[in-house]
């Protein structure tokens, strides 16, 4: 996964008490981003989240936009090394149980998605930079069903990747709705549905085809 550069840029800590600092600002500042939005987030309220006097934070960050590039870059960093571990794995495992460790991925990082999009949504180029997001994020899911199914086309991975990612999707929205009467019930069914989709596509698919009209 990639992310742009700003004109400033963050100073790296150069100790390990530094390095401790930097990891509580990032934390505080993906809380503030993702409960506030960009726009309503000020570099105050996330020092005083962090416990850390403001200038330390300024220090680290010299802008709230440098603070946002940051984050993204975290984001990641996380990302891209969560899909490589299971990317390793992926040809060893069922496709039942690469299906639930997708189903989990982003809601282990549901924090720093919400930061993330909130970040991306408040950019002049949010929507050019989320479009590449989402064609990189297609396309490393595409390579890791590939380990797990390399008989498929990479047409057939990529769209099995489109479709499963906007599964995941529909799943983190309704996991965002923690009073909507029934729904554990709901999720239940809804990644059973992703699970099962995910073994026709790659274990049956010959045998069965699903329709795509």
């Amino acid at each position: 996964m990639s992310s742009s550069k700003s004109s400033a840029a963050a100073k790296a800590p150069s100790r390990k008490r530094g390095e401790l600092r930097v990891a509580a600002l990032l934390d505080a500042a993906t809380s503030v981003f993702g409960d506030k939005g960009y726009d309503a987030a000020t570099m105050t309220e996330i020092a005083a989240r962090a416990g850390a006097p403001i200038g330390s934070l300024y220090q680290f960050f010299p802008s709230k936009d440098v603070l946002g590039e940051a984050l993204l870059e975290r984001y990641a960093i996380q990302l891209d090394a969560a899909l490589g571990a299971l990317e390793a794995e992926a040809a060893g495992m069922s496709t039942a149980d690469l299906a639930d460790a997708l189903l989990g991925l982003f809601p282990s990082l549901r924090r720093e998605r919400d930061a993330a999009m909130a970040l991306i949504d408040a950019r002049p180029d949010g929507n050019l930079r989320g479009g590449v997001w989402r064609d990189e994020l297609r396309a490393r899911l595409a390579a890791l069903l590939a380990r797990r199914a390399p008989q498929r086309s990479p047409e057939e991975l990529m769209s099995t990747a489109i479709a499963f990612l906007l599964s995941m999707k529909s799943i983190v929205a309704l996991e965002a709705e923690p009073a909507l009467a029934g729904r554990e019930a709901a999720l239940d069914q809804m990644r059973a549905m992703a699970r099962l989709y995910l073994v026709q596509r790659l274990d049956f698919h010959d045998e069965a085809p699903i329709s795509e009209t």
